[in-house]
């Protein structure tokens, strides 16, 4: 933009000069020099006047160079600064299906041996996610057409703050306890790929308009990475096999559960105390629930994998 304005300046400087110049008066002539010249200029030609016009309208025509050099180096100056501030265009997000292209291959491959194991076709007709807040495991289970629900696999759960109890509200740093279901999947999380659960479910607004409680918070994940507050961080590589699964099989009948402990073969610890009255009633239907959904397979002693006889 100087080099431009200093352009302007030397362009403008000799116009100014000349309009700057100082003009010499014309010695005086007596009445009968004035005379003749009135004469003269009576006789003179058309074209002889048009010249004398250009002549005096130099004064005029330097102005007006003036004015267009002034005018054309704004322009420029303009110009030049625009072509400097031109942002770049943003970035596409990424959509599901881009994930499932850069990573489903490799996903696919890793789930394969779990599925076949259990006798399970992929992609599965359904699956479902069983939680356990004090085992720190994420449980796989998965069905196809004429086959129940079969274990998977499970994973381990890196990252979940808070203590035993459901989430009360936002800020709490709880995981929810409960029966959720995944509303969407993100393939632009912050934490690597995510699948979003639906909490505040029914029964939790619920249970918070008893308690009088709002606020109730949200955004509540299972999501790559190592770290989490108030969700569950099961690694990249799990959540990007959770993430194709997802979109392979379709989340919309996908079933979450979240509990304290793993019913089927634990208890709550020792000393601990319900925030609320109805966590009593939560957990006796979580325990129910949980009964229904097969155990992981036993290994067998020579190191095949048995499967557990109700």
């Amino acid at each position: 933009m100087h080099a431009v304005a200093g352009g302007v300046d030397r362009v403008a400087r000799a116009p100014r000069d000349l309009l700057d110049a100082p003009v010499t008066s014309a010695p005086p002539r007596d009445r009968a020099v004035e005379a003749s010249a009135a004469r003269a200029r009576a006789v003179v030609p058309p074209a002889h006047a048009a010249g004398c016009a250009r002549r005096m309208n130099a004064s005029e025509r330097r102005a007006t160079v003036w004015r267009v050099v002034v005018a054309l180096g704004a322009i420029l100056a303009v110009a030049g600064c625009r072509a400097r501030v031109r942002q770049p265009p943003t970035p596409r997000e990424a959509t599901i299906a881009d994930r499932v292209a850069q990573y489903g291959p490799a996903a696919r491959a890793r789930l394969a041996p779990f599925f076949a194991a259990a006798g399970i076709a992929y992609p599965p007709e359904r699956f479902v996610l069983l939680g356990f807040k004090d085992e720190r495991e994420l449980h796989l289970l998965a069905s196809s057409p004429g086959r129940n629900l079969a274990f998977i696999r499970f994973y381990p759960i890196y990252g979940a703050s808070g203590v035993l109890g459901p989430k009360l509200r936002e800020g709490d740093g709880q995981v929810p306890e409960g029966f959720y279901s995944i509303e969407y999947l993100n393939p632009n999380s912050v934490a690597h790929l995510s699948l979003a659960l639906s909490y505040p479910n029914s029964y939790d607004r619920a249970r918070a308009a008893e308690d009088g409680r709002d606020a109730l918070g949200g955004d509540i994940m299972i999501h790559g990475g190592s770290g989490s507050i108030g969700c569950l961080a099961i690694g990249d590589q799990a959540a990007e096999e959770l993430f194709v699964l997802a979109a392979d099989a379709g989340w919309q009948n996908a079933v979450v559960v979240l509990s304290p402990v793993d019913f089927r073969r634990s208890v709550l610890p020792a000393g601990y105390r319900a925030p609320a009255p109805w966590v009593g009633d939560l957990y006796a239907e979580l325990r129910a629930a949980l009964e229904g959904f097969p155990l992981e397979p036993t290994p067998a002693p020579n190191g095949a994998v048995a499967a557990d006889v109700p």
